[in-house]
């Protein structure tokens, strides 16, 4: 007979999809596809108004161990994404999903890695401020970093950083108009103002149907979280 999770670790996965449900918060959704599984979430993200990501729905997987939360989940994206701080694989390197142990050859202090009181929302706000704002003193990417660094000191002049990721991004339109999904587009629409009405989480029956075709050597208010913030990324 296969070993049964620790209640513990469903108990907190039960009550962060429960909030997350009745209180979305911006920039993201998430979905639990196997209600017999809460270690395995589906996640989109929606690029954030002002910031090359702008109108981009990218879909993502979270797997959480069985010793959550005093252990991080891994977070890895489907869609293709070409950034310093995701690997070929969609795997991100950032300091909140790594394990919370002293590791002086990283560059990483304790108090960055993960630690029990971080969450779901932490991580997913993490993310979307890690994507307007990559660490490129140790990139996971290290082609996307040399490419990045020339777009941002050359202030936009070097354009193929930006040419890649918006062919990305109008490849993310396309998957979301596929599954009817509307993404936010201005700050307004980006914003949770209000709690929604309670309601089922949205079918994401299609979620895997992405293509994951490699795009680098193609050719062809209040509750509003603050771009520029820490993404909690230092030294992955």
């Amino acid at each position: 007979m296969a070993a049964q999770p620790p209640s513990s670790a469903v108990r907190a996965l039960q009550l962060e999809l429960k909030k997350l449900t009745e209180e979305p918060v911006e920039g993201f959704f998430v979905n639990v596809p196997d209600d017999e599984n809460l270690f395995e979430w589906d996640v989109a993200i929606f690029g954030p108004p002002g910031t090359l990501y702008e109108g981009g729905y990218f879909k993502a997987h979270m797997s959480f161990p069985s010793t959550y939360p005093y252990s991080p989940p891994t977070f890895r994206f489907l869609t293709k994404m070409w950034h310093p701080n995701i690997y070929e694989s969609g795997d991100v390197c950032i300091s909140i999903l790594h394990p919370p142990v002293d590791d002086p050859q990283s560059g990483e202090l304790p108090s960055e890695r993960w630690n029990p009181t971080q969450n779901v929302r932490t991580i997913l706000l993490s993310v979307i401020s890690l994507l307007n704002e990559p660490n490129t003193f140790s990139p996971a990417n290290v082609d996307a970093s040399v490419m990045f660094r020339k777009w941002r000191d050359s202030k936009g002049k070097d354009g193929e950083y930006e040419r890649i990721v918006k062919k990305q991004v109008a490849r993310s339109k396309v998957e979301a108009e596929k599954e009817n999904i509307t993404v936010p587009t201005t700050v307004e629409e980006y914003c949770i103002k209000s709690r929604p009405s309670h309601s089922e989480p949205e079918d994401l029956t299609d979620f895997y149907d992405d293509d994951y075709a490699d795009d680098v050597d193609d050719d062809d208010d209040d509750d509003c979280m603050e771009y520029s913030g820490d993404s909690g990324n230092e030294e992955t």
